[in-house]
Formats: structure tokens, sequence, C-alpha cells
């Protein structure tokens, strides 16, 4: 009787899949809201290879079928389009297709009388199987997610605080907007590696486009100073605003032997001068 089972899903497979899609509510967003065709064929394509994996559950013959679908998870949770939809509406659809199943059960138990016993047992092998598998998804897309926000995260401390090189010798650190204590260790080890291996002579570093430094921020700030001069640059400010100066003061920075200047302009005049003299 499951064999019978087995082959009436897999003969029905996309059939499930135009069901679901029909299905969809107009409020959802992400990939489900598209009106773009080939995204629409590619959405039906992975929900009916989700089926088509999916019946094989009901096949006596097949041992094994973890390694599809965590093929299809790890495609789907990779996918940019699901990575942009959220994870409330994408579960909501394991949930919507796992409701298509039980009607579909409930519809074969009628045409073939299906035995109470045997009902149970197929609804029983959905609801676990499901268990498993939005976990699975649910981790799986955790993990891209992270691994996404992260590198985004690189990006755009690698754009808003890139050293300009403004000839041979000297280069601009222009710092812009609130700076973490993660983003601050991410950008100074970039400034190092670059000084070095750029031989930089001279760096100006302008804070004028940072609105709030802490405590922590601002110690990792003159520690780069210090290993600036280790590898043979000296560093200069700019911009610095009161609320830096008093937590310097308060964290016992010296700033006698460092360059102080009101802003950009006055900086690279008097590094220019001392450049050709």
């Amino acid at each position: 009787m499951i064999q019978s089972f087995y082959h009436y899903f897999k003969n029905n497979t996309w059939e499930l899949t135009e069901e679901w899609f029909e299905s969809i509510g107009k409020s959802k967003s992400g990939v489900y809201a598209s009106n773009n065709d080939d995204e629409i064929k590619k959405l039906k394509s992975q929900n009916h290879t989700f089926h088509q994996i999916f019946c094989e559950l009901f096949d006596d013959n097949i041992d094994c079928i973890e390694s599809e679908f965590d093929e299809w998870i790890d495609h789907v949770a990779s996918d940019q389009a699901h990575l942009n939809t959220p994870l409330p509406e994408i579960i909501e659809e394991f949930f919507r297709n796992q409701s298509i199943y039980m009607d579909f059960i409930a519809q074969y138990a009628l045409e073939h009388d299906l035995s109470f016993k045997d009902y149970n047992k197929y609804v029983q092998t959905i609801v676990s199987a499901y268990e498993k598998l939005i976990l699975a998804f649910i981790k799986r897309n955790q993990e891209k997610s992270d691994r996404l926000l992260h590198s985004q995260r690189e990006l755009i401390t690698d754009l808003s605080s890139p050293v300009i090189h403004l000839n041979d010798s000297i280069a601009l650190l222009p710092l812009v907007g609130e700076i973490d204590t993660q983003r601050a260790k991410s950008i100074f080890e970039k400034t190092l590696e670059t000084c070095s291996e750029d031989k930089i002579q001279r760096l100006l570093i302008d804070l004028s486009g940072v609105p709030i430094v802490d405590t922590m921020v601002a110690n990792q700030l003159f520690q780069l100073i210090t290993g600036l001069g280790l590898v043979g640059t000296q560093a200069s400010l700019s911009g610095i605003r009161p609320e830096l100066a008093q937590t310097a003061v308060q964290l016992g920075i010296n700033f006698n032997r460092i360059q102080v200047f009101s802003n950009i302009a006055k900086a690279l005049s008097k590094l220019e001068f001392d450049t050709v003299k």
C-alpha cells in the first residue's frame, strides 16, 4: 500500500507545486512577492524539487535521503532571494506545504479506502520529517545570514575607512560614522597593514566625521598611533571633537608627541610643507 501511495505522490508533484503557489497570500514579501517570471519559475522549481525529494520518504526501496534534503536546504538557504525574505515567512510556507500534504493524504485515503492505521502512519511520517527539516533550515539560514552580514560589515568598513594615498609618502585616513569596538579593531588592523606594505611615512587620521568615540575606541585609536610608529609611519590627528579630547584626558593619553590639527586643510598644508623641506 505504501508503494502505491509513493507512486501516487510522485505523479502529482507538479500539481502540489501549483496548488502551493496559488495559495500564497498577496500580503507576502521577499521572494514570495516577486512578479518576475524568471524568479517565479525558479521558486516553483525549488518547491517542486522539495516534493520530489519528500515523496521518496514513502518509497520502501530507499534507505536514506538525508543528503538530498541537506543539499536542498543548503541551496535554498544560500539563495539571495530567500536571504532577503523574512525567516518567519519562509517557515510559514513550510507549514503551508505541510498542510497541503495533509489534505493530499486525506484525498488519497478517501479514493483508495485507506485504513486508519496506514493513514496515521503517513501523517506521522510527514510530521516527523517536517520537524527535522524546519529546524535544519532555520539553523542553515541563520548561518548563511550571519556570514552575509559579516561580509557586508567588512565591506562597509573598507569603504567607509579607506587609506587614501595623497602622494608616495603621505596618506589620509578619514573616519566616518559611529565606530564600535569591533569596527575599530578591523579599521586599525587594515590601516597598520596598508601603511606597512606601502611604506607610508606620514598618515593623517581625520576624526571630524566621527560623532562619538567611547573609551575603548579611543584607547585603540592611540594604540594604532603607537603601532604605526613601530612600522615607520608618523601619525597625525585632525578634527578632534571636545568629547574625544575629554576621553583622552581621562585615559591619561599624552598628546605631546602627536601632531594635532583643527582640520584637514591645515594638516595637509603643514604635512606637505614638511615633506618639501
